[in-house]
């Protein structure tokens, strides 16, 4: 009797010494997260998740594994992140007027001159350090996501394949392509132009074809799309601050190792201050390709720049009623 009880005691502890064993290894298996995401190859955004990718799996020894989904290869930045939110990817990099697809509290950042190039500093840190970013996260979490990364992306311009913009005045009557953001489509209207809603994946096409004959993005986007191609003239107008969102599905973050979610945060921090560093160059580059290709760009004055403000400030206000009021004063006390 004895006998059996203690051979019976052995199998117990082998069965569950293999039942631990399995655990520790199932624990031990890498780990793999997708992102999806728009840009074009060789841009800002893009290079930032490439050296994301790259040192989650140093930082990890390869126990989390990064699949990018580029160039638009899943749609859009708002269909991948609508698979972020739904847990069929991810991860998604999205743009900040898309996102005002998901929450209209991230149309603050998309509201016309709400930021400037010389207060640039005060913004990364804001979303860096401070509240700013603590609120966005909060926005994030409602929608069920957690925010990774604030992509650093840039200012907007204005650029047609139509007609010289040598002034606020010759933006009116252009067919001017749009995200989904109702920021940007009155925005277009306050200038006199015609929005129409296209899928950046589209843009190109409908730029040759002449769905659209104008756009507004940043020059090293529009460069890396190889918008260049089509295009012909071009202003500085800095319209609005646009940037790149990585998102990851909430559920997903919270279910990984304390150790693994440390390996995220800190490897998108580092990525985050790299993909910073070259964009000022890249920016230079883009320049410098619209020069050789024979596009005219028009430096505006502070005339006719003063005229986008005023132009657009019924816009920025009006919308301002529909974003939580301290994410708004939030964001601008980076411009002091």
């Amino acid at each position: 009797m004895k006998k059996s009880l203690v051979f019976a005691a052995l199998n117990v502890l082998a069965l569950i010494g293999l039942l631990v064993g399995f655990g520790t290894a199932e624990a031990g298996k890498p780990v793999t997260l997708r992102i999806g995401h728009p840009m074009a190859p060789g841009n800002n955004v893009t290079l930032g998740i490439e050296k994301f990718k790259e040192l989650v799996e140093a930082k990890s020894d390869k126990q989390i594994r990064i699949q990018v989904f580029g160039s638009a290869q899943l749609g859009s930045d708002r269909v991948t992140t609508e698979a972020a939110q739904a847990g069929t990817l991810d991860m998604s990099s999205c743009s900040s007027p898309n996102m005002a697809s998901f929450s209209k509290a991230y149309m603050a950042l998309d509201l016309p001159y709400i930021t400037s190039p010389k207060h640039q500093e005060n913004l990364y840190k804001a979303l860096d350090e401070g509240e700013l970013g603590k609120e966005l996260e909060k926005v994030a979490n409602e929608i069920g996501l957690t925010t990774i990364m604030f992509s650093q992306y840039g200012y907007r311009n204005f650029v047609s394949t139509k007609k010289p913009l040598k002034t606020v005045a010759d933006l009116a009557g252009l067919k001017v392509r749009t995200t989904d953001s109702p920021v940007e489509v009155e925005v277009a209207k306050a200038l006199g132009m015609n929005p129409a809603p296209v899928a950046w994946g589209e843009t190109y096409t409908a730029l040759q074809q002449g769905t659209v004959d104008a756009e507004g993005n940043t020059f090293s986007l529009l460069n890396d799309a190889k918008h260049t191609e089509v295009l012909k003239y071009a202003m500085d107008s800095n319209h609005n601050y646009s940037m790149h969102v990585l998102l990851m599905n909430k559920k997903k973050f919270d279910s990984l190792t304390p150790e693994h979610q440390a390996i995220i945060r800190e490897a998108a921090h580092e990525a985050l201050v790299w993909q910073r560093g070259i964009t000022d160059e890249l920016e230079k580059k883009a320049w410098d390709a619209f020069k050789e290709k024979g596009i005219e760009v028009t430096i505006l004055n502070d005339e006719e720049r003063a005229k986008l403000v005023e132009l657009t400030a019924p816009v920025r206000d009006e919308f301002a009623k529909q974003i939580p009021a301290n994410l708004l004063q939030l964001l601008k006390d980076t411009q002091k």
